[in-house]
């Protein structure tokens, strides 16, 4: 074996197994995002863990539950790549967090009625547990693929994780919908029952993970406490580098601030239109729309950027999300939230691969994983402002529809602060030789 394929794992069918193996846990964990964290949790959270409270204070306590568990893995985040690459410990840090979530989430079925603090508990465990385990199955990606397959492998992942999220989420909604065909007494029961469910589904989809791909092998096996000084290291050193490129220390800020605007929809949407009082049946179609109409506008998403220029796309994006705040501050029936959930749909993908390929053009490629590094914890970060704002704002003012308007100012901050870099900036790569 040349010292190319030593690096990059065996070849021919050991290889595809393990690639195929390693997209597969997108294919399983996705069901969390879908089914947990975007669709049944707000609703169930709202109506049978918040019975009786009002819609203000749900949706500031949920707010509050995804901020501490993005904070936590955000704060985390550096500390845990770094020791998981130094130790060998990739794929088994991964188990850990995985573990964690999917027992966290199996018990939320259990949880009775009322008790919102239990269930908030268990949430923020299963959420750590998934984004967790996310940033070790990212790292992963080099060991199972050689690096001119990269991109293609990754999107593998990323076309398997829309596709079993849905078909899972789609199997719960049917069943939310019809339980008595399910053998649910009402569907609150089938509703519970689908996260016992998804803990299933990601236990069973990530089983080839853990049989078939390797782990990598440690960068410098030493003492912890030796490993925890050339982590903090790692971390200066990073920063250090950061102040060099003040393009990217722009970017960031802006991408940080717009891309809590955008990951605070996909979270609470779903509980703001239950406390608007429509039905679930509608709130669970239109999470559903979202879903199979994102993957492919994402692609055409990405060929109007090229077009247009990616900056320009990003602010297309912002201009839409930003009609949607203002449209859903005065929604009152069901088919407007429908047509706000395809315009999410339609920008909701496109502007998070805008924003990779606009940071890919500022940062020298010959630290592109430092560098990425960074852009992936700032993409942590974000949920940190926009669910309690939206809670908030909410509470101060008395009405839940005033929530909506609290976004805007995340995606015109986040706009401003990329106005500050010139188009003619994202036009080329950014020199490859250190500062």
């Amino acid at each position: 074996m040349d010292g190319a394929a030593e690096r990059h794992g065996p070849t021919g069918i050991h290889r595809r197994r393990a690639i195929w193996s390693w997209a597969f846990y997108d294919w399983a964990n996705s069901a969390f995002a879908t089914v947990v964290l975007a669709g049944f949790f707000p609703l169930l959270f709202l109506d049978f863990w918040n019975a009786g409270e009002s819609a203000e204070t749900a949706n500031l306590r949920l707010g509050w539950a995804n901020a501490a568990a993005s904070l936590f893995i955000a704060l985390a985040a550096p500390l845990i790549g770094a020791l998981a690459d130094r130790a060998g410990a990739r794929k088994r840090l991964l188990l850990l967090f995985a573990v964690t979530g999917m027992f966290a989430t199996a018990l939320l079925a259990g949880v009775p009625g009322g008790a919102w603090l239990p269930a908030a508990s268990l949430f923020v465990c299963a959420t750590i547990g998934f984004l967790g385990a996310n940033l070790l199955y990212d790292a992963l990606l080099t060991s199972v693929a050689p690096p001119a397959r990269w991109h293609a492998v990754s999107g593998l992942g990323f076309g398997l994780g829309y596709l079993g999220g849905g078909l899972l989420y789609l199997g719960c909604v049917a069943a939310a919908l019809k339980p008595a065909a399910f053998g649910f007494a009402g569907s609150t029961e089938a509703a519970l029952a689908a996260f016992l469910v998804t803990a299933v589904w990601w236990a069973l989809f990530s089983l080839p993970l853990v049989i078939w791909v390797r782990e990598p092998p440690a960068t410098a096996p030493a003492a912890s406490r030796s490993l925890l000084r050339q982590t903090l290291a790692e971390l200066r050193g990073t920063i250090r580098h950061l102040r060099h490129y003040r393009p990217v220390m722009i970017f960031l800020l802006a991408y940080w601030l717009y891309i809590d605007g955008v990951g605070t929809v996909i979270r609470m949407a779903v509980a703001y239109g239950r406390a608007l009082g429509f039905e679930r049946s509608h709130l669970i179609l239109a999470l559903l729309l979202v879903q199979f109409v994102g993957f492919p506008a994402a692609i055409l998403f990405a060929h109007l950027g090229e077009r247009i220029g990616p900056q320009r796309g990003i602010y297309f994006g912002l201009g839409v999300y930003i009609l949607v705040c203002v449209w859903g501050a005065f929604i009152r029936a069901p088919w407007e939230f429908f047509v706000i959930a395809v315009l999410i749909g339609l920008v909701q993908g496109g502007v998070q691969a805008l924003s990779r390929s606009c940071y890919a053009r500022l940062i020298p490629a010959a630290r592109s994983g430092e560098f990425f590094g960074f852009y992936n914890l700032m993409g942590k970060f974000a949920a940190l402002i926009g669910p309690p704002l939206f809670g908030l704002f909410g509470s101060w003012f008395g009405e839940v529809r005033y929530s909506m308007l609290a976004l805007i100012l995340l995606f015109v901050a986040g706009g401003l602060v990329l106005s500050r870099l010139p188009a003619t900036a994202f036009t080329a790569p950014a020199d490859q030789s250190a500062q």
